[in-house]
């Protein structure tokens, strides 16, 4: 058992503020969040927390009042990402029973939905018309802000714009107007989601990160260089060559020209939408924009934390203390020691819900070292304490495992 000596302190308290206070100056002390929140015990109007420097488009719809509970520029286009491949999986099945589909689009619909595979979105994309996809969808669900991607890149199906209150639509008409067969089959993949997608990002942020099931989500990102992720059939070959199908190239500046829709093409953008708590209560879009060079852990932190702040009736938010990470390549084990099996890997710099903690195998990261470990009830595992942006080796608050 490790005992905190005076040296160590005094290493401690000097290296890890002159390492850590540019970044704990802008990161809010950890917070705790109350296991299965009453969406009663909120207040009545409650503002969207939009953190600094990002632009956020919000809608947070309540089926069982039928009123909104957030809004927040709501007509504001963004480029979709992946979130357009719900028009896409809904296109195939217009007019169609999910068991009319041959196996292979099936397959493909699946994947595209629950681990957000771009060849399968572009394989639907360029078979079914392409931008052609986007006009019968608006036409067909009343959409009022999506449109098509530019016509300087219309094989870009990440481009197409969209905004909060048509992510609603979309998702009314998924679970009020559509064949029982098709929502139950569509929300069934949503529902499924994986941690990593089949690019290596890691997609349970926002909606899934703040919120217990059920929930049933589509996410989507652009402009980032890494996910972080340990996605178990992702390829670095399949992730490079995946850019220019997805429409979402990373390291570019494209933007659309003069005259066209003034969706911002540049930014990286990360969105999360879906639906949450039982019965499907509340239908939640979010979508954020960040500066340019924001790291893909920044923007998931701060959508999260964006997420958390929404009043969404029905939703059980889930017990434990979110906090501040540091450093590349943290992996996420079974058990708390170095010798156990990796479940993934963390975006650098992410937030983290902290369920509680325990001594395990010691860690060096000079000029620490540190026995205790986190247990992260999010991704069912330990990761060591020595790399929570925390001025001790516990996590002050957090209970012993």
């Amino acid at each position: 058992m490790m005992t905190l000596s005076s040296t160590r302190s005094a290493v401690r308290a000097g290296a890890l503020t002159a390492a850590l206070a540019a970044f704990l100056c802008t990161t809010a002390t950890a917070v705790s969040v109350a296991s299965a929140e009453s969406p009663s015990a909120r207040p009545a109007a409650v503002q969207a927390d939009v953190p600094a420097g990002v632009t956020a488009g919000v809608a947070v719809f309540d089926r069982q009042t039928g009123t909104f509970t957030e809004q927040l520029n709501t007509a504001a286009q963004f480029r979709s990402a992946s979130v357009v491949k719900l028009l896409i999986a809904l296109d195939v099945l217009w007019n169609r029973s999910p068991d009319a589909l041959p196996a292979a689009d099936r397959g493909r619909i699946d994947t595209m939905l629950r681990g957000s595979d771009d060849t399968a979105a572009s394989t639907f994309w360029s078979n079914n018309g392409s931008g052609a996809i986007v006009d019968r969808m608006v036409t067909r669900l009343g959409l009022t802000d999506t449109a098509r991607p530019p016509s300087t890149h219309p094989g870009y199906w990440g481009y197409t714009a969209l905004s909060a209150r048509d992510t609603v639509k979309i998702y009314r008409h998924l679970l009020d107007s559509a064949p029982a067969a098709t929502r139950d089959y569509l929300l069934g993949d949503l529902r499924q989601s994986t941690r990593c997608a089949t690019d290596g990002y890691d997609q349970h942020f926002g909606i899934a990160g703040s919120f217990n099931r059920p929930w049933a989500v589509k996410q989507g990102w652009s402009g980032f260089s890494s996910g972080g992720c340990t996605a178990p059939t992702a390829t670095a070959a399949k992730a490079a060559g995946a850019a220019e199908s997805a429409g979402e190239p990373a390291g570019t500046d494209a933007r659309t020209p003069a005259g066209a829709d003034a969706v911002d093409l540049s930014r990286p953008a990360l969105h999360t939408t879906g639906v949450v708590g039982a019965g499907d209560r509340s239908i939640v879009a979010v979508f954020t924009l960040h500066p340019g060079g924001t790291p893909y852990g920044k923007a998931y932190t701060d959508i999260g934390r964006l997420t958390r702040s929404l009043d969404v009736p029905g939703a059980s938010r889930p017990a434990g203390t979110w906090v501040g990470t540091w450093g590349s390549g943290v992996r996420v084990r079974t058990q708390a020691t170095t010798a156990s099996g990796a479940i993934t890997t963390l975006p650098a710099g992410v937030e983290v819900l902290v369920g509680c903690q325990k001594r395990g195998q010691q860690v060096s990261q000079p000029p620490y070292v540190n026995d205790w470990w986190a247990q992260l009830p999010q991704y069912g595992g330990y990761m060591t304490n020595i790399y929570l942006s925390v001025p001790e080796n516990q996590v002050p608050g957090v209970p012993v495992c």
